[in-house]
């Protein structure tokens, strides 16, 4: 694609800088509108639009997501509306959303018999028709996910791609199982997935056992993904929760073993929203725009002729380019409006884009482009084998993209043995504290702490240390962070 724009929208001099990042939250919201990611002016609180471009990141964003559940899960999708008899058989399911659901109560000026709810989440849409659709092992396991908005009256602040009333892009993934070990592996196979989604966006994060009492309503148990932001607090981008047998009791879902008996399923489920974008947009972020990995950027390589002297050929020799690299699939454009190369720089790195290549006439004389990185590196590469160079450059920049978050990140976890240097620690990033598993001593811990606790760290293993409540040894930790 080639843009083109006949009136110039700004001098080089003129560019709007964003607010400090150190400022995150006036960053964050500044970022969103200038990089035209989601416009927050809509007439009802908590709910976004996705400008084009924004929406374009969304959606290479998500065909991450598909490319890694395709293999062995089936995209569907389910009705929006959950009748009240369906939703409110599960006691804890709906105790743990009623102040969160809206209701539709009329269709046109008729009063409903059954009053609607708008999804909050969907296994009481989903799981009657697994009542209906499961019949015997041969049926086991059932694997779907859905990509859909869900309501919720979220009554704290409400933030863009953060904290919404509408999200827009909930991918909720639901399996059924024959047995609760199974389902168990199911939870593990799921945090894998994450796991891997999240390396590509070069995104470091935690994993934890959130405690019994921050569980999803009705789970066995959750565990959960979270990413540090800038400001320290944590953002949870990822959960999976093992279901056990409990709704299958709720709903009757059953299946007819070898032996001809009937036995409830175990089931899980797992989701992510469009949190993981606001993840993205944070932690790689920086003054000048967005910095997008190579393979979620709407524009992987931006050429930006530098014209003196013979024009056309400068032009001619970018259109080349342009086309030799369209062929080879990559995602590129070619700025040929008539802004200074100044702000043509400053437009797309506000974009994010991977690399740009500045071609003019001493470039073209030594058989050269100048490739900038969206990190700052710059160089003078050949065009003989630039497809080639460009893929080796994007794979360095994806690493140090990782390698700056990941220092970020663990610049912000510091493991204490005090409530007091928790509730320091707390201040500025993520504590992990000595915890014996006991819920009074956990409930105390976030009373004293005045944050919370993310849950026990998995994959990991610790010495024995002094609970900070109580003093007991054990191996056990917990995360305790601000959260968003």
């Amino acid at each position: 694609m080639i843009i083109s724009n006949s009136k110039s929208k700004a001098k080089d001099s003129k560019q709007a800088k964003l607010p400090a990042k150190e400022s995150f939250s006036e960053w964050y919201h500044e970022l969103l509108m200038t990089a035209e990611i989601v416009d927050n002016r809509y007439p009802v609180k908590g709910m976004c639009v996705w400008f084009p471009f924004g929406f374009a990141i969304k959606k290479n964003v998500y065909a991450v997501i598909r490319e890694l559940l395709d293999p062995d899960h089936q995209e569907t999708q389910f009705p929006l509306l959950i009748p009240e008899n369906e939703f409110m058989k599960e006691a804890q399911h709906i105790k743990g959303f009623e102040e969160e659901v809206y209701w539709v109560t009329s269709g046109g000026t008729s009063p409903l018999e059954v009053k609607l709810a708008l999804r909050p989440t969907s296994e009481t849409a989903i799981y009657p028709m697994f009542k209906l659709w499961i019949r015997s092992h041969a049926d086991l396991p059932l694997r779907i996910y859905q990509i859909v908005n869900t309501f919720r009256y979220e009554t704290k602040h409400t933030r863009p791609l953060i904290r919404l009333r509408e999200i827009t892009s909930f991918k909720e993934a639901h399996t059924v199982h024959a047995t609760w070990e199974e389902a168990a592996e199911q939870v593990e196979v799921a945090i894998s997935r994450y796991s891997e989604f999240y390396r590509r966006l070069a995104l470091p994060f935690l994993v934890s056992r959130r405690p019994s009492w921050d569980k999803f309503p009705g789970a066995d148990y959750t565990t959960a993904i979270d990413v540090i932001m800038p400001d320290g607090k944590t953002l949870q981008v990822g959960t999976a929760h093992h279901l056990g047998s409990t709704f299958a009791k709720t709903y009757e879902i059953t299946y007819e073993a070898e032996n001809g008996e009937q036995k409830l399923v175990s089931q899980t489920c797992y989701g992510i929203s469009e949190r993981c974008i606001a993840a993205l947009i944070s932690v790689h972020g920086d003054e000048k725009g967005l910095v997008l990995p190579w393979g979620v950027a709407p524009t992987q390589v931006v050429i930006v002729p530098i014209l003196l002297g013979d024009k056309e050929k400068v032009l001619a020799v970018c259109r080349e380019l342009q086309s030799k690299l369209s062929a080879a699939g990559v995602a590129v454009q070619l700025d040929t409006s008539d802004e200074r190369p100044g702000a043509k720089f400053y437009k797309w790195e506000m974009k994010g884009v991977p690399i740009r290549l500045e071609v003019g006439p001493r470039d073209i004389e030594k058989g050269v482009v100048t490739l900038a990185r969206r990190d700052g590196a710059k160089k003078a590469v050949p065009m003989e084998g630039l497809v080639e160079a460009i893929r080796k450059e994007a794979d360095e920049l994806q690493t140090a993209l990782f390698e700056r978050a990941k220092q970020l990140h663990e610049s912000k976890v510091k493991e204490v043995a005090s409530i007091e240097q928790a509730k320091a620690q707390t201040q500025v990033g993520v504590a992990l504290v000595p915890w014996c598993g006991e819920v009074d001593c956990g409930h105390h811990l976030e009373e004293q702490v005045e944050a919370n606790m993310l849950g026990e760290p998995q994959y990991q293993n610790f010495p024995e240390a002094k609970c900070a409540v109580c003093d007991k040894l054990s191996k056990g930790r917990t995360y305790m962070a601000r959260q968003y």
